[in-house]
């Protein structure tokens, strides 16, 4: 990604040279400005929901959010291992609250405890695909954004969000179950085989 972006600035630079060299430096600050000022915005927006999921640790409701989603992701990414539970139930809570950034530890290392699971391959798409698509009840850093830029209504895209996060991730987990299926599917699809086989005398 930093290669790719290192292009990209590199090409808008060169065209902005030729096309309008007089105000080149003059757009590079103010953008470099508005990019500053915009990040110290998301930064208080991304420490007060820290700082909130913090106190929810210490009170334990995180924990208990986490027990609520065991049983679902216990089926989803067919694994018992609690540790590995408690990684991927943080970082799907934390994603439906929005705060992408702070889901990422957590996702690491649920990634690094799936990959050691006899579903390694499985397991590991599915969480991919479940950070990708990131079902949001609270789209914090959306709205975030939108209040630093200054519009008149961050809040109204509670629904849209919702919906097409939601959409997007049935599909992801659809296509996945279908794509890469766990062993324990594969296994019962090769005996059913056999048994239809052995049915019909060959």
């Amino acid at each position: 990604m930093n290669a790719l972006f290192s292009i990209v600035f590199l090409l808008c630079t060169a065209v902005l040279l030729l096309l309008s060299p007089e105000n080149f430096l003059s757009t590079l600050i103010d953008g470099a400005s508005k990019s500053a000022a915009l990040c110290f915005s998301l930064i208080s927006t991304y420490a007060v929901w820290l700082g909130l999921m913090n106190v929810w640790k210490d009170c334990g409701i995180t924990r208990a959010l986490s027990r609520f989603l065991r049983p679902i992701t216990r089926r989803l990414f067919k694994t018992d291992d609690n540790e590995t539970l408690d990684a991927v139930c943080m970082n799907v809570s934390v994603n439906l609250l929005g705060i992408s950034g702070a889901a990422t530890a957590y996702g690491v290392k649920a990634a690094s405890l799936l990959d050691k699971s006899d579903e390694a391959e499985y397991s590991s798409s599915m969480l991919f695909i479940l950070s990708a698509t990131s079902l949001q009840i609270l789209p914090t850093s959306m709205i975030g954004l939108r209040t630093a830029l200054g519009s008149a209504s961050p809040a109204n895209i509670l629904l849209p969000t919702l919906i097409s996060s939601a959409f997007s991730t049935l599909l992801g987990v659809v296509l996945v179950r279908l794509f890469i299926p766990p062993k324990r599917k594969k296994t019962l699809a090769l005996r059913w085989e056999r048994t239809k086989i052995q049915g019909a005398g060959i």
